[in-house]
């Protein structure tokens, strides 16, 4: 079967570099003994390696065309190629309830939204690898204070560690993409319970960082219309005259719960 031509509507970029490939895959052994999900195959440049462990592997591809490769190529995997979209499955039923490891070079344009089913389902998923595009590993990777610390940031590691690994060039790719790319490293953290709503707390994080050149006494203004009339512990609180790069994620749970003392009182 010939190879698989890139499809640009899928956001496909081919890593042709087999050392890359393996160096990538070689990162779901930080979580040893857990069954891996590979999203994004492709031709399975990554597959042939992750094959090679002593753990199941279950990949996931929409595109037909690479599904009819993977399957010509890799017989012993072919009950285990699911020829699915990611972020329409029911992860529960990948490994029948069971945790595992995710992976793979993520296509580009929906990275983010791979990692917030991620977040949906971190019970399931104690360890997330993988290569994206530089500059969303750098925000997801980065701390308070900095220009890339956002609404990712504080989201991803309000239940994971992230560790930016190493950089990969866009001569790797075919077709080459216009930016570099980036291999990252998650592994869920201790925290259970963040200590506030946790629904809040995500519009709080993203109300704020819409408007991440505002001080918060501003910003919060989109939940709490007339903030700046009222005297109330939220508006006396230091924190509204910082910016959301500014706050840790402790802060946002502090934050959070002064939010919704506030919209209490706002609703009696």
């Amino acid at each position: 079967m010939k190879q698989v031509r890139p499809k640009k509507n899928l956001g496909q970029h081919f890593l042709t570099d087999l050392g890359i490939a393996k160096r990538i895959a070689d990162t779901v052994d930080a979580c040893p003994d857990l069954p891996v999900l590979e999203v994004g195959p492709g031709m399975g440049v990554m597959t042939q390696y992750l094959v090679e462990k002593p753990r199941p592997l279950k990949v996931v591809e929409i595109d037909r065309e690479s599904v009819a490769y993977l399957n010509e190529h890799f017989p012993k995997l072919r009950e285990n190629i699911l020829g699915e979209d990611f972020l329409r499955m029911d992860l529960t039923k990948v490994f029948d309830g069971k945790q595992f490891v995710l992976t793979g070079n993520y296509p580009y344009d929906i990275s983010s939204q791979i990692f917030f089913k991620m977040l949906d389902n971190r019970n399931l998923i104690p360890c997330c690898t993988g290569m994206i595009q530089r500059e969303v590993a750098l925000r997801m990777a980065s701390e308070p204070g900095n220009k890339a610390y956002g609404i990712l940031s504080v989201l991803t590691q309000a239940w994971y560690d992230v560790d930016y690994l190493f950089t990969v060039d866009e001569t790797v790719f075919n077709p080459p993409p216009k930016v570099k790319s980036a291999v990252i490293r998650m592994t869920r953290n201790s925290v259970e319970h963040l200590g506030c709503d946790e629904q809040l707390f995500k519009r709080v994080v993203k109300t704020v960082f819409n408007q991440r050149r505002k001080m918060l006494r501003v910003s919060l203004r989109q939940l709490l219309p007339n903030l700046s009339t009222i005297d109330s512990p939220l508006t006396q609180h230091e924190m509204m005259t910082k910016r959301p790069e500014q706050l840790t994620i402790p802060q946002f749970v502090e934050l959070t719960n002064l939010v919704e003392k506030e919209l209490c009182v706002r609703t009696q």
